[in-house]
């Protein structure tokens, strides 16, 4: 089964219901919720996350949210190595290495984001959602 690592966009598009993006969030999340693909992102991504959604909801709605979206992936730690390599790569933008060398250690098929320019270095595919829906 391919192997898809989330970046934090596409997280948000999902759980904050960013209008031109959420249908296609919530179609990549149904696949996972189908078995159909298994979904992966960063321990940073849902750091990240939960800061975001604070600025709209409230503590206890922020974690009933994320306890059930941690259902659809599984969340991959950031270790030493990881950081050691994004702070060493050529990478413009630290949080896009810090992504990057995490699909990578964990040997990741794919990378779904809507920040594609900032993975051009990137050796393994990176698709929008829209892209990648298209294809399957």
């Amino acid at each position: 089964m391919i192997r898809i690592f989330i970046d934090t966009n596409i997280i948000l598009d999902l759980l904050a219901n960013r209008k031109d993006f959420y249908l296609e969030a919530q179609q990549l999340f149904t696949l996972a919720d189908h078995k159909e693909v298994e979904l992966y992102t960063s321990s940073l991504s849902i750091v990240n996350t939960h800061y975001i959604l604070s600025q709209k909801l409230k503590q206890n709605e922020i974690n009933k949210t994320l306890r059930q979206f941690k259902l659809l992936v599984s969340v991959l730690n950031i270790d030493d190595k990881i950081i050691d390599l994004a702070l060493n790569s050529d990478f413009k933008d630290f949080e896009d290495a810090v992504q990057y060398e995490c699909a990578i250690q964990n040997q990741m098929d794919i990378i779904i984001t809507r920040n594609l320019k900032d993975f051009k270095l990137s050796k393994i595919p990176i698709l929008s959602a829209k892209d990648y829906l298209s294809t399957f």
